[in-house]
C-alpha cells in the first residue's frame, strides 16, 4: 500500500501548525515544519519573517535548503503531517488540506501566540493583519516565480477549511475524519466553514 502523507499549507494565524500537531497524535504521524526551519534561518541572519521573505527572493539557497528538506520525505517509510507552504507541490502522494482565516482574526491570534518569535513586532490588530497579508502575498509571488504553480489557487487542494470560528479540536476532527473517507475512495466535500459559536 502507497503511503499517504498530510500536506498543510494556508493563511498566516489559521491554526495550521497546531492543527498538524493534533493530527500527529490522532493518526500517529511524524511531525514536519518548514517554519521553524525558516525562521532558525531568520534568527540567525538577524531577521523577522517579513525581512527573510524579501531577502528570499534574492538569495535562492534560503528555498532550495528548506525544499530539499521536504523533498526526502517521499523516500521516508514513515507517514507524515507537513506544515509547509510548498509541500502539497513537492509530495507526490498527499492529502492536500488549506486552512483560511479571517485576516483579524489571525492577527489577533499571532499577537497573542507567545511562542512565535521572528515575527515583526506589531502590536496594532489591524497593523498585523496587513503585515501578515504582506507576507503571504511576497511568498506567493516568489513561488509563483520560482516553480510557476499559484500558492493561492484553491484548485490544487482536495479541502480548504475556513478557520476563523472553529477550535483546533474541531478542525483536527473534522480532517481526520475526511482524510479516513479520502483514503479508502468516498467522494468528500471540498469547502467547510464553521459557524462562529
Amino acid at each position: 500500500m502507497v503511503k499517504l502523507d498530510i500536506t498543510i499549507t494556508g493563511d498566516l494565524g489559521s491554526g495550521k501548525s497546531s492543527v498538524a500537531k493534533e493530527l500527529c497524535k490522532m493518526l500517529n504521524y511524524k511531525y514536519f515544519y518548514t517554519g521553524g526551519i525558516q525562521r532558525q534561518i531568520g534568527k540567525e541572519n538577524g531577521m523577522n519573517t517579513l525581512e527573510l521573505n524579501y531577502f528570499s527572493e534574492i538569495n535562492h539557497d534560503i528555498d532550495k535548503f528548506i525544499d530539499d528538506q521536504v523533498i526526502k520525505i517521499n523516500d521516508e517509510q514513515d507517514s507524515y503531517v507537513i506544515d509547509s507552504r510548498m509541500a502539497w507541490h513537492f509530495i507526490h502522494k498527499s492529502f492536500k488540506i488549506y486552512l483560511t482565516v479571517n485576516p483579524i482574526v489571525a492577527a489577533r491570534r499571532v499577537i497573542s501566540d507567545n511562542h512565535r518569535d521572528s515575527e515583526p513586532v506589531v502590536e496594532d490588530i489591524n497593523e498585523k493583519s496587513l503585515n501578515l497579508l504582506e507576507r503571504r502575498a511576497a511568498e506567493d509571488k516568489r513561488f509563483k516565480l520560482k516553480y510557476g504553480v499559484d500558492c493561492s489557487d484553491l484548485n490544487n487542494f482536495d479541502v480548504v477549511i475556513d478557520t476563523s470560528g472553529s477550535t483546533i479540536e474541531e478542525i483536527s476532527k473534522l480532517i481526520f475524519k475526511l482524510f479516513t473517507e479520502f483514503s479508502n475512495g468516498a467522494t468528500i466535500n471540498k469547502f467547510w466553514v464553521f459557524e462562529e459559536s
